[in-house]
């Protein structure tokens, strides 16, 4: 018999399909515009030749990155190669009273083997040929904030000054917050006196203390080097010529120039000559210049000048026409785009004023959000006649809250409200759409007995208004939950008191109509500069500044067309530090939003409209700025605040120059202390204690910090009003309020805005009680008697100008705030 063999299974396996049931054109067009991405996901190679391409990839992103910052570091350092290379700017800034700045900078030049003497001027320019490079110090004439940000606003490095001896006092401790809040580049920190510590034990100690403070600022800081050790001295000069200067972000943005020499050509009255190295980026002709605290110029042309090894030596006040140069060697001359000095849009040939369709007397109610409620042109509500005793008169039906008879009172009311509401609501709403509206609590089965209403007395009403508005002060002072609240005098119209306020259901949502505030708009706000997309002309505008322009690292000469300015006027100011070329549009004028923190330590709250110095990247201004709420909203709406508390962050509005890019911002505050004579002055030995004192203390304070944003001439800043009234009678929903108007006219025009009570209700006002101000109003629920009603309105501010700031203007100031406060 023949063995047979049966197979194991009848079941057969097929080959899993894992197209998802999708043909290979199907695929095809489903990935049709899909872009490879670099960054591959864990199994999503799945053949060798996939894996090899996606290595590639990687490759050559690591290649394109790592030649980026080759070139970026080539960009930051070949202005300091060759023979003609720009010198490293170092600032030296001492924080305690017993530094001398050019002992410090002598230690470090002779730690070198360099002999040069200390010149006369503030700048220091020194040959390092150890390290084949150039310094170039810089001292500080006077211990001063403002000279001290100038100092290090073209540094490369910063060179901190402390003493073994003596602490920082508060004028070095106000320096250091000013750069640090200002931005700064390579910091170092240098103690002199240590060795005239004892016993030697000690100074350790001095140096571990000196470094614990210098970190509270600047974390980065690993140690701090000592002036007396020759080999310290190297160290630091050594790290200044090897060491890379990271820059500061919103300068590198731009061209800048230390002036090295300034000189009045005598061919050219209108005319200044700057010289010093072009830094940033390529300084071109067609954009003006920020001159120190001088102001905006326009650049005449820029010519190349002599290298430094090639200068003679001359002394400080030999200015120079030796330095400008004979020979024409132009580099570049302004073209038709160079910017124009205005800083307003040109007028209009045909100006249109704004004429309102209906004037602010003929209206009937207050602007709520886009509309005028209670207008001549709406058709109003024919009133129903009240049924009233016989031989009652037209004047006294006025103090009747209702009919004397429960017909056509609040039940019809009532019923119609019923019905409304069922108009309102359709399927579509769902349950809660088709719910009718609670009845009120003063249906017609609970409504009182009508009663005349009765005037008080004059006397009776003053007396009975100064307790209340006594008892509201003593509440605000204790819980300040209505910062906004006013009081209106009973001789006053709130209609005219308050003709510019408008109501808003929502402060966050409501639209705000802008042309009822066209007539009350400052002079020259249509002539503002205004930026559809700001992100986008952001971009395009610092992109122009990388390209053409002359080269950083060259030496030149810039001629500046002072225009209307008066060339004697400024000869009496110090010599600007340092220039900066603007990015196109930048010296025009709008409405500029900046971000503002008060510090916690600042001792009471800042009001808005005080005077303030704000520094913004190389400008200064005295602003009065209005302070309002920071955020975004749908609406461009935000609500002013009266004040700034500490520690509170908001947005300061004004009307300035335009500034691109987020550059941080410094806002200062005079103080009272003038600075003292120079120290070889012929004074008695008690004034010269005096002095001494007062050059301890800061002629300005770093009261609170920011960031310029994107301005706007669309934002609104809307300052809130609040009226507040007091429940005189409460029936459940209806309640009977006093003291928020004084006349039936008011009443009548603030109608239609919202009432609402600290404790969350809300309602409206249903009708005017009498001649003196009384009302009746419904809520959305019983409202407790010791609860207060308000109304909210809402009037449009308008930001203030900006003036330049220049030195000696805190001393006309100080004197006029000293002849008020004497009158």
């Amino acid at each position: 018999m023949v063995d047979h063999h049966h197979r194991s299974t009848t079941k057969q396996a097929h080959k899993p399909y894992k197209s998802k049931h999708m043909s290979k054109g199907a695929i095809k067009d489903k990935n049709k515009g899909k872009v490879e991405s670099v960054g591959f996901e864990r199994g999503t190679r799945k053949t060798p030749h996939q894996q090899m391409m996606s290595k590639l990839d990687r490759r050559n992103q690591a290649k394109q990155k790592r030649l980026v910052k080759d070139a970026e570091h080539d960009r930051q350092t070949n202005v300091f190669h060759g023979k003609n290379a720009a010198p490293r700017i170092c600032a030296v800034i001492p924080l305690c009273e017993d530094i001398s700045s050019a002992t410090a900078v002598q230690n470090l030049v002779r730690s070198v083997d360099i002999e040069d003497e200390a010149p006369n001027s503030n700048l220091w320019k020194v040959d390092v040929g150890r390290f084949k490079q150039k310094l170039q110090f810089i001292t500080l004439g006077r211990r001063d904030v403002l000279d001290a940000l100038d100092a290090c606003r073209v540094a490369d490095f910063v060179i901190f000054v402390l003493s073994a001896d003596q602490e920082v006092d508060p004028l070095g401790e106000q320096m250091l917050r000013t750069i640090e809040s200002q931005g700064v580049s390579n910091v170092m920190t240098l103690v002199q006196g240590l060795d005239q510590i004892e016993p030697a034990k000690r100074r350790p100690q001095v140096l571990g203390s000196l470094k614990s403070f210098i970190t509270h600022f600047f974390a980065t800081q690993e140690r701090v080097h000592s002036l007396d050790a020759r080999q310290d001295c190297a160290n630091v000069v050594r790290s200044l010529c090897t060491t890379t200067p990271k820059g500061i972000h919103w300068r590198e943005a731009r061209s800048w120039m230390l002036v090295d020499d300034m000189a009045w050509p005598e061919d050219a009255s209108n005319t200044v000559v700057f010289t010093g190295t072009v830094r940033g980026r390529g300084l071109k002709a067609d954009r003006l210049l920020q001159v120190g605290d001088w102001g905006d110029f326009q650049i005449e042309k820029i010519m190349a000048a002599e290298p430094l090894e090639g200068k003679k030596k001359h002394g400080a006040d030999d200015m120079a026409m030796d330095d400008v140069p004979q020979q024409d060697n132009v580099l570049e001359l302004p073209s038709e785009d160079q910017d124009d000095i205005a800083d307003l849009a040109p007028e209009e040939t045909a100006m249109t004023d704004f004429a309102p369709s209906v004037a602010a007397t003929e209206r009937k109610g207050v602007l709520l959000d886009d509309h005028h409620y209670f207008d001549e042109d709406e058709d109003p509500e024919a009133a129903k006649p009240k049924k009233l005793p016989r031989g009652t008169s037209k004047y006294q039906s006025a103090w009747y809250v209702g009919d004397v008879s429960d017909s056509g009172s609040d039940l019809e009311d009532a019923d119609e409200e019923m019905d409304d509401a069922m108009e309102d609501a359709i399927p579509a709403d769902g349950t809660e759409g088709l719910a009718p509206r609670e009845p009120t609590e003063y249906a017609p089965s609970e409504y009182p007995q009508s009663e005349m209403f009765l005037d008080r007395s004059p006397e009776d009403e003053a007396e009975q208004l100064a307790a209340y508005r006594e008892s509201r002060k003593a509440e605000a002072e204790e819980d300040l939950e209505f910062p906004d609240e006013i009081e209106l005098h009973p001789n006053v119209s709130a209609r005219e008191r308050l003709a510019r306020y408008r109501g808003l259901k929502s402060l966050r949502t409501s639209a705000w109509e802008q042309d009822e505030d066209k007539p009350h708009e400052p002079a020259e706000w249509s002539r503002l500069l205004e930026i559809a997309n700001y992100k986008a002309a952001q971009h395009r505008m610092v992109s122009e500044a990388l390209v053409g322009g002359v080269a950083p690292g060259t030496r030149v000469h810039v001629y500046v067309r002072l225009g209307d300015s008066s060339p004697e006027t400024l000869k009496t100011l110090p010599t600007p530090t340092g220039i900066f070329s603007l990015l196109r549009h930048e010296h025009k004028r709008t409405s500029v939003n900046h971000s503002i923190t008060l510090s916690s330590d600042y001792p009471a709250p800042l009001k808005s409209k005080d005077e303030l110095i704000m520094q913004c990247g190389p400008r200064r201004l005295i602003i009065n700025p209005l302070f309002s709420q920071a955020g975004n909203t749908p609406n461009n709406v935000h609500k002013f605040d009266r004040y700034l508390h500490p520690g509170q962050t908001g947005m300061a509005s004004f009307i300035g120059p335009l500034t691109w890019g987020n550059v941080p911002c410094l806002y200062l505050k005079r103080t009272s202390t003038i600075p003292p004579p120079p120290a070889d002055s012929d004074d008695e030995d008690n004034d010269k204690m005096e002095d001494d004192t007062d050059a301890n203390k800061p002629l300005y304070t770093l009261i609170a910090t920011g960031t310029s944003v994107a301005p706007s001439t669309n934002r609104i800043i809307a300052k809130r009003a609040i009226l507040t009234g007091h429940p005189y009678k409460i029936h459940k929903k209806l309640v009977t309020i006093r003291y928020m108007f004084f006349n039936e006219e008011d009443v009548a025009w603030f109608k239609a805005i919202q009432l609402w009570t600290k404790r969350g209700r809300s309602g409206y006002i249903k009708e005017s009680l009498g001649t003196h101000g009384y009302f009746k109003a419904t809520f959305d629920g019983k409202i407790n008697p010791m609860d207060a009603v308000g109304m909210s309105l809402y009037k449009r501010m308008w930001p203030r100008w900006a003036r330049e700031w220049r030195p000696g203007m805190e001393t006309a100031t100080l004197e006029n705030e000293k002849g008020d406060m004497i009158a």
